[in-house]
């Protein structure tokens, strides 16, 4: 029989508390829910007290955030799922960070994936790094996070989006261009990153390719027209999407 998994929550709603209790309870065999609290103090008191291997964390609490709580363990022993009302501000750092993390109101099917996906990194030995809450720590001291965590074969890359040329899929995986000249291979869809680098000046002018705007070097108008970038690849652009990057580049340039 596999041993569960110490599990705390950490919420100001009691509700919410005893909803993702039973949640656990009715749908999670894999966890043991050994700690509750509804604030800030009374959970770093908890967590050291309990040592849980996991900890469902409420953002938006009386007297401090989960942040905040964070802050309290420089070394974190265990993993955390974040638990949210929408602040796109928040999710932003959360995303950039490569932590997990559920909206609420709490859906039962969102929860248990992010169950798994838990499950999953502990079977890999992939939990989320010390570095990566100190990236997504850094991250909230802005409005736009500066540093993005990518999930490689062999471990993480933490990348400064500026530095990024290009992203281009490739079936389910997206290949990173970087300025450097390297080139990172990550299993995760180009949407997924459209999404998060949307404040950033990228710009998806073809459905295989998400560009720098900073790295276009010409937009050449022959052959259906396509546009070079300064490492010297040629992208291709889709014909509706030829006017738009043409007034972001107007935009852009001035």
């Amino acid at each position: 029989m596999n041993k569960k998994l110490i599990t705390a929550i950490i919420d100001d709603e009691p509700d919410a508390v005893a909803f993702i209790s039973t949640i656990i309870s009715e749908y999670c065999p894999d966890l043991e829910v050994c700690g509750k609290a509804y604030n800030v103090k009374d959970g770093v008191a908890m967590i050291s007290e309990v040592k849980p291997e996991l900890v469902f964390l409420d953002v938006e609490m009386p007297n401090g955030t989960g942040f905040d709580l964070l802050r309290e363990f420089p070394q974190k022993n265990f993993d955390v799922v974040f638990i949210t009302a929408f602040n796109h501000y928040a999710i932003q750092a959360i995303k950039f960070s490569a932590v997990d993390y559920i909206l609420k109101p709490i859906n039962i099917t969102e929860f248990i994936e992010a169950v798994k996906r838990v499950s999953s990194k502990r079977a890999a030995n992939s939990l989320a790094s010390n570095e990566n809450f100190e990236i997504l720590l850094e991250n909230l001291q802005t409005a736009l996070p500066s540093r993005l965590v990518i999930p490689t074969s062999d471990g993480r890359e933490y990348l400064n989006p500026k530095d990024i040329i290009r992203i281009e899929a490739d079936r389910s995986y997206s290949w990173f261009f970087i300025k450097d000249k390297h080139k990172i291979l990550v299993s995760k869809h180009l949407k997924e990153f459209q999404d998060l680098l949307n404040d950033r000046n990228f710009f998806r002018p073809h459905n295989s390719h998400l560009i720098n705007l900073d790295f276009v070097k010409k937009f050449i108008r022959h052959d259906g027209g396509y546009i070079e970038m300064t490492d010297g690849s040629q992208i291709p652009i889709s014909r509706n999407r030829k006017d738009l990057f043409l007034a972001h580049m107007s935009r852009y340039t001035g």
